[in-house]
């Protein structure tokens, strides 16, 4: 099972009151959140293994050189040579160390590589999986990991984690008309506002999903543009023909990568935590009280 730990915990943010503080009065919803989550897909699914894969850098520089308004809308504050830093909730920020510590303690691998956001992480872990593979996000970029014969799906969450959407083949053709492998191209050709992604311009959802049931893939539409017989209204045509500098960068940005440097960890399902000593001094500090009580009696069983 692989965690976007990131997604979770905005997600964990923005759905736990803030009033769940630690004694100092410090809000602590986010990291409350997040265990309550971890234990109930722990309780839920019993993975042997999991990983909470973590954005080093959410907004890599190798994708905004490609397209400049990748995530552009999102940065608070630009840094040279070193990753921009993230518009992120003032009393969340604070929370995202005291949750690397807590996962740490508990012995729960964490993994986040330099250059590379956590999507990339979650590609190459499942690029080498030897099993199935149960991916947690509520971004639905990852859905072009979805892959039946490989046992690989998305779980997404609909409300909390307690009500999660199982992403299967089945369920991308029913919603979008497509499968894993025709996901990134569909989300290339609409674009995507939440991530500054421009896509084609007057192809939507749907024209997007038609062209890709007629020619196949990206390479199959833009053959289609250059050949005189083929199925495209006029207006299609010039579309994707004034489109062309994009569509030839775009999917080095939209695919998540496949081959991101993992250092070797240890990615077995803790049953017991790794530092007990400092577990709990982080729940007397924080009052973690019974969201890591909870979490630590599932992982016991």
């Amino acid at each position: 099972m692989l965690l976007d730990t990131a997604s979770l915990y905005f997600r964990a943010y923005f759905g736990v009151p803030d009033s769940v503080k630690a004694p100092d009065g410090t809000p602590v919803n986010a990291v409350r959140g997040l265990l309550d989550f971890i234990d109930r897909l722990v309780k839920d699914h019993r993975p042997d293994q999991l990983v909470a894969c973590m954005d080093a850098d959410w907004r890599p520089r190798w994708r905004v050189d490609l397209i400049p308004t990748y995530k552009a809308h999102r940065v608070a504050e630009e840094h040279e040579g070193a990753p921009d830093e993230e518009e992120v909730p003032d009393t969340l920020s604070p929370q995202v160390p005291v949750i690397e510590d807590v996962l740490d303690a508990l012995g729960i691998a964490r993994v986040g590589v330099a250059r590379y956001e956590a999507d990339d992480v979650i590609g190459t872990f499942t690029a080498h999986a030897a099993g199935p593979v149960d991916i947690v996000t509520g971004d639905r970029d990852l859905y072009q990991l979805v892959d039946d014969a490989r046992g690989i799906r998305v779980l997404y969450p609909l409300k909390g984690v307690g009500t999660l959407q199982l992403t299967d083949e089945a369920v991308l053709r029913e919603k979008y008309g497509v499968d894993g492998r025709g996901y990134a191209d569909l989300a290339l050709l609409r674009g995507d506002p939440s991530d500054g992604l421009p896509g084609v311009a007057g192809i939507g959802e749907k024209t997007a999903a038609k062209l890709l049931a007629e020619f196949g893939d990206l390479a199959g539409i833009m053959a289609a543009v250059d050949d005189p017989q083929a199925k495209l209204t006029p207006s299609q045509r010039k579309r994707l023909t004034e489109a062309r500098p994009y569509v030839a960068v775009a999917p080095k940005v939209v695919r998540v990568a496949d081959d991101v440097p993992l250092p070797d960890v240890d990615t077995t399902l803790p049953h017991t935590p790794r530092d007990a000593a400092a577990l709990e001094q982080l729940a007397r500090r924080w009052g973690l009280g019974g969201s890591l009580q909870r979490l630590l009696a599932t992982l016991a069983g």
